[in-house]
Order: C-alpha cells, then structure tokens, then sequence
C-alpha cells in the first residue's frame, strides 16, 4: 500500500502540522502518482519550490497548480532557504514564552518557602503585589511545573 493511500497518514500529519487543508486544489500532474500525496503540504510546498527552479516555470503558474499563493511560494522558499526541508514545517506560533513572568519573578516564585503548595490564584496575587504584574493563574501553574522539572534535573 503505497503512502497516500495509507489511512493513518492523514492523522499524523495532522498531528505534525503538515496536513493540507485544500489537497484538492493540488492540480500539479506530478500528483496524480501514487507516490506523491497532495495531502502532505510539506510535500507540496518543495515539489513546488523544485518545479520553478529546476524546471523553469513561472511563479504564478506554478502556484496555482500546487494549490497555493504566490505570498504562500515565496514565503516557502525564505523558509526552505533558512532552513532546508526543516525550514518548510510549521513553526510553533505566538510567544515561545511567557512574557511576564520574568527572572525576577521566577526567582520570586522560587524563592517562597510554600510556592510548591500554595494554589495559583494565591500566588498569582503575591507575585502582583510584589511586581504590580497581574499573571494568569494558568502561567503560574506552568511556572511552577517548569521549576519543578528543573528541581528533578529534566530539561525541556
């Protein structure tokens, strides 16, 4: 059975970001084969990316034969220029951390003799009296998961 009539492809690449969410609009010839699965956008985007530069092909045609825009090409190809084939997976979006919980607040946390305890809300407050920072209680929740993690030596 070849890949693109696997059916637990779909979920996987669900779970890895790199499902297609418009495969029928994939009309490039190359994908009528088996092998290639309109599905896979990873696929997709470097097939798309190999037929202008390696087949000469303009920008526009190429884009709407692959299903996507031309700000969508050209966005592929910074991507896969940076990183290569990596480049081309998503990237997790919005902040890669918190923003207000800051060193100082972490130490803050880290510091109080019952943090480990104490319910969130509670330390939620203290860290806004402290800092005249008003944190969500579910970012004090990963705080503090985060530092006990780091208390038992596991790294993220």
């Amino acid at each position: 059975m070849g890949p693109a009539r696997d059916g637990r492809k779909p979920g996987m690449l669900r779970a890895h970001g790199t499902l297609n969410p418009r495969p029928e609009s994939v009309r490039a010839e190359l994908f009528t084969h088996e092998f290639f699965d309109p599905r896979d956008m990873l696929q997709v985007k470097y097939e798309m990316l190999r037929a202008v530069e390696h087949e000469d092909r303009a920008v526009s045609e190429v884009a709407v034969q692959f299903g996507l825009s031309r700000p969508a090409f050209y966005r592929a190809k910074r991507d896969f220029q940076g990183g290569g084939l990596a480049g081309l997976s998503p990237h997790k979006r919005g902040p890669k951390a918190p923003r207000k919980v800051t060193p100082e607040i972490l130490d803050f946390v880290r510091q109080l003799p019952a943090a480990q305890r104490l319910p969130a809300d509670r330390l939620r407050e203290r860290v806004a009296a402290q800092f005249g920072v008003r944190v969500h209680a579910r970012t004090i929740q990963r705080t503090l998961k985060h530092l006990h993690e780091e208390k038992k030596g596991h790294r993220r």
